[in-house]
């Protein structure tokens, strides 16, 4: 690789600053943790509903055998 392709320890950090938004890496770390939390909790739910229907499909087949 050419030396004029590799980005010096400056660009890298403008780079790294630009991707991070503003955020310290501690406060990115909190943000991602929260944001990851709250996605365990929607496909907690999903499954949830998920199942609920689920039971109510097999209740429905069940009453159509009869």
């Amino acid at each position: 690789m050419p030396d004029q392709e590799i980005p010096s320890d400056a660009e890298v950090e403008r780079m790294l600053a630009a991707a991070m938004g503003g955020l310290t890496p501690h406060e990115l770390l909190v943000q991602n943790s929260l944001a990851e939390t709250a996605n365990i909790a929607e496909r907690q739910a999903a499954i949830a509903k998920n199942r609920e229907r689920a039971l109510k499909l097999l209740a429905a087949i069940d009453k159509s055998q009869d």
